[in-house]
């Protein structure tokens, strides 16, 4: 059986104390320069990897990222996990995913990034109690509310200027020489939704449009009925802005179903900018959201404050950009 090669093995060959061994790979203390370059030799020579079960008992902290998502049902956040693990790789972090099945963080799911010392936390597509987070405060784990804006500014919080996303969707639908619109909803009770649909209705308002409001889920079969219905009403406004690409995609398959011609007869805009929305099938015309940027914002904030936590809490918007196709 093979000898697992311990932090001791290593300060044995190197003439030091394991404490040292400790310092240098877990605790990142300050050893002499002469005194660290005999632990690194002695562990490459011995092919040592420092336990990070270890390190994490004796830092109370691990090199691991939580992430909070609902929705893996929409293809913009599994995008999302994969750069946030591509970033935090290149940073020696890994990432715990947990996915939860309530708007609001669940108990267990709390219990779960505290069990595991996550050294910080990105919260999707949830809201999470007061409580909570203080809880999190309480034990200096920094937390980042990805897409979406909070009314406080208890924690950062990372997205895409929705508002000012809206108004550019609305002028470019007027530019088009739309005069009757409609804007399908996501879930009521998120920032991105709101703001979306704000900007949205700022610029009719001003124009004095033909405006209707439905509401929906943020999944494909939510837009898809939506369509259907509003085909049934039989008043079919000449555009629509559907609060994102899953949606969108629905609202397309409806449309097509009711011989319905995009661009012809009515034109759609999603949001996000999904890989989806480019298929020959589709075509989507969307509002792309800028995710590497707002992923460097995420990744930058987290690494600072796990090097020293200040609770620094700021809302940090950053601009998207329309991506024209052969629905408008």
């Amino acid at each position: 059986m093979k000898h697992t090669v311990t932090a001791k093995d290593v300060a044995k060959l190197a003439g030091v104390s394991q404490s040292s061994v400790s310092r240098v790979f877990f605790e990142g203390a300050k050893v002499s320069e002469k005194t660290r370059a005999k632990i690194i030799a002695a562990a490459e020579e011995l092919g040592y990897r420092p336990n990070e079960f270890a390190r994490s008992l004796i830092t109370n902290r691990t090199k691991i990222i939580g992430i909070v998502m609902k929705g893996v049902q929409n293809p913009f956040y599994p995008q999302v996990l994969k750069q946030f693990a591509a970033a935090f790789k290149k940073k020696g972090y890994s990432i715990l995913f947990v996915h939860t099945n309530n708007d609001e963080i669940e108990a267990e799911d709390v219990e779960t990034l505290l069990n595991y010392n996550v050294a910080g936390v990105i919260i999707t597509d949830a809201v999470m109690a007061l409580t909570v987070g203080e809880e999190f405060k309480k034990n200096k784990i920094p937390v980042v509310f990805f897409n979406r804006k909070l009314n406080s500014e208890e924690f950062y919080s990372v997205s895409c200027n929705n508002l000012d996303a809206g108004r550019k969707v609305a002028e470019y639908f007027f530019d088009k020489g739309v005069s009757e619109m409609a804007y399908i909803a996501g879930d009521a009770d998120t920032s991105t939704s709101r703001d979306r649909q704000k900007g949205f209705q700022e610029v009719l308002k001003q124009k004095k449009a033909r405006y209707r409001h439905y509401s929906s889920d943020y999944t494909y079969n939510g837009g898809f009925k939506t369509a259907m219905h509003m085909v049934a009403e039989g008043d079919l406004p000449s555009a629509i802005f559907v609060a994102n690409d899953i949606m969108a995609l629905g609202v397309l398959d409806a449309l097509k179903e009711n011989s319905i011609g995009v661009p012809g007869q009515t034109k759609v805009i999603g949001f996000d900018n999904i890989e989806m929305a480019a298929w020959p099938a589709y075509q989507l015309t969307t509002w792309e959201q800028p995710i590497d940027k707002m992923v460097h914002a995420t990744v930058t904030y987290l690494l600072e404050e796990i090097a020293e936590y200040t609770g620094a809490a700021e809302t940090f918007e950053v601009d998207g950009r329309l991506i024209e196709r052969s629905t408008t």
